[in-house]
């Protein structure tokens, strides 16, 4: 899967706190509307995060950026769903 042109191996991420709190739950399988549940915002906001991180990221599907997420990114913090 290609990387985007912007984005280099140990670059800082072009993306908001609130867009990588969306790439965590969007890499975890997580639907527009249950992301919008978990952080509590309207379902079309999510959308709107997501559009923007397929902007920023030079992709145009969820999956790449949930591979980008799992190739780019430590887990940002444990979630009250996570196991020890």
């Amino acid at each position: 899967m290609p990387t985007p042109a912007s984005t280099e191996e140990n670059a800082p991420t072009p993306l908001t706190r609130r867009e990588k709190d969306v790439v965590d739950l969007l890499a975890q399988g997580l639907t527009n509307k249950e992301i919008a549940t978990k952080l509590v915002i309207s379902p079309r906001t999510a959308g709107t995060h997501v559009a923007n991180i397929l902007g920023k990221l030079g992709f145009t599907s969820r999956t790449q950026i949930a591979t980008w997420a799992v190739e780019h990114r430590a887990p940002s913090r444990p979630g009250p769903d996570s196991r020890p």
